[in-house]
């Protein structure tokens, strides 16, 4: 289950003492002014805390080294309000271990014309000290993000709100543990990577479990527990027997219902918040988890096919950034499977053989049960539906061997033409920017992979955003990429993180 902290965000205000007093009990004030505006916005999902004004190396040390101890805190957030000596940060920034935000702002948004005098002035001096600060961050190479504009504009805000939630992916990227059921499907390469870098990368953990290992677990589920799933699963989803008589039916739903039960019981005891299985190696599972998967994803689990460990730590990644979003539209693993090559209809069909997350969906979400060629096993119930229409961003990420890419693909999902009666999944079906053609020959030239971790909730920003705190390449495919520009990049990647 999705359990997250209640994370708070540090703000410190920069300054000096070459004013007196009396400038830094303005200073002060307005920087509290500052953090009870944003806390009052309503778009913040987080709050900011205020700390004192920072006005000598040892105090700046003391308060960053605090954030690094502090659990609740994701971040911090930075501004100076009038000048502050870049070399009083350095120690400070050195030993600081969090997600880093600059807030380039001012405590009036306009210039006071009749009464402005040199007061006024040596107490506001943000265009001059925030760019003090930021010469020391850029020279020390330090990764941070920095919003510039009015406090109060909702435009700022939201771009905070925005990088808070990186920024707790940021944080919870090195509590995310994934459990492996199995290996990689044989003789795939893209699901393959380097778990030990990525450990050092992004503080994953990557574990393998014997599959009878969790059947164990399964097995133990007990009836009544079974019983009561399967009334809740009866209750929430269409049943479309299809011909199939309704209680052989239903002994295959309730298959999937024990999966549920005993694969989060196992998760939750071995504290795994991300899970991978493989139709290749289904020991004593008497289904291939569909449903089961669909809801532990739906509950904020991350999920990858056929062993792939990155993109089930990416989903459940990006259940972390988007948590606690109002009318949230949904967060899943999707596969490519096959193009419609129209003219102007062109578009990507998504789907996989079982397991989408059903907060995609738009509409009615059904329970089928169909026969299924891979895994030779009992025919798998799982849920089908169609997904929303509108704007989302896909990515992948890849180890290249030396290091990892994450590629990050703004696309524009819609409804196909017809419904697709035969098939038996859920399905997306998007168009990829700039358009059909040029993005897919974009992701193949940066080497994408055919599983993607999508989100309608989140933003290529936000994504590129973790990205640059880890230290990885990120590449955009979006409305602007031109593929003589985009091999440029990729080369210039290869120089910058070799």
């Amino acid at each position: 289950m999705l359990k997250q902290k209640k994370y708070e965000f540090w703000f410190c205000t920069g300054s000096q003492d070459l004013y007196g007093e009396e400038c830094l009990n303005k200073v002060a004030a307005h920087s509290r002014k500052i953090v009870e505006e944003l806390n009052k916005s309503g778009i913040l999902p987080y709050e900011v805390v205020w700390k004192p004004t920072l006005i000598t190396n040892e105090l700046i040390r003391k308060t960053f080294n605090e954030a690094n101890l502090d659990e609740k805190c994701a971040g911090v957030i930075t501004w100076m309000h009038t000048f502050s000596p870049a070399k009083s940060w350095i120690l400070g920034l050195q030993e600081y271990r969090k997600p880093l935000l600059h807030l380039h702002t001012q405590f009036n948004e306009e210039i006071p014309y009749d009464s402005i005098d040199m007061d006024f002035m040596n107490e506001n001096q943000s265009a001059h000290g925030d760019r003090e600060y930021g010469h020391i961050v850029s020279r020390m190479r330090i990764e941070r993000k920095v919003v510039v504009g009015h406090f109060a504009d909702p435009i700022v805000i939201g771009k905070i709100a925005s990088w808070m939630r990186t920024a707790v992916g940021i944080i919870e990227s090195s509590h995310i543990r994934v459990m492996r059921i199995a290996d990689n499907m044989r003789n795939v390469a893209v699901t393959e990577g380097d778990k030990v870098e990525a450990q050092i990368k992004f503080g994953w953990e990557i574990d393998a479990y014997p599959v009878n290992e969790i059947t164990e677990s399964v097995d133990a589920v007990s009836a009544s527990d079974v019983n009561a799933l399967v009334d809740e699963y009866y209750d929430k989803y269409e049943i479309l027997l299809e011909g199939r008589d309704p209680e052989e039916f239903k002994k295959h739903v309730s298959v999937q219902a024990q999966i549920e039960i005993g694969f989060e019981r196992f998760l939750e005891e071995k504290n795994y918040q991300a899970i991978v299985t493989h139709f290749g190696d289904l020991g004593g599972l008497k289904q291939l988890p569909g449903l089961a998967i669909q809801r532990l994803m739906e509950k904020g689990y991350g999920f990858g096919a056929e062993g792939d460990w990155k993109v089930a730590a990416m989903v459940r990644l990006m259940k972390i950034m988007t948590a606690d979003i109002k009318n949230p539209k949904g967060t899943s693993m999707l596969e490519d499977y096959t193009y419609n090559l129209v003219k102007g209809k062109e578009g990507i069909l998504q789907a996989h053989m079982l397991e989408i997350c059903p907060t995609i969906a738009d509409g009615p979400i059904s329970i089928k049960c169909q026969p299924l060629s891979m895994g030779d096993r009992e025919d798998p119930a799982r849920l089908v539906f169609t997904s929303k229409e509108g704007p989302g961003v896909a990515v992948s990420l890849i180890d290249l061997g030396n290091r990892f890419r994450l590629i990050i693909n703004d696309v524009d999902c819609k409804k196909v033409e017809k419904p697709m009666p035969k098939l038996p999944v859920a399905t997306n079906f998007w168009t990829p920017q700039p358009d059909m053609y040029t993005g897919a020959e974009a992701w193949i030239l940066a080497g994408g992979a055919h599983h993607t971790a999508f989100s309608y909730d989140l933003s290529a920003e936000q994504m590129g955003d973790w990205a640059n705190a880890m230290g990885i390449e990120a590449v955009y495919i979006d409305k602007d990429t031109k593929i003589r520009d985009f091999k440029k990049d990729l080369m210039l990647g290869e120089i910058f993180y070799k």
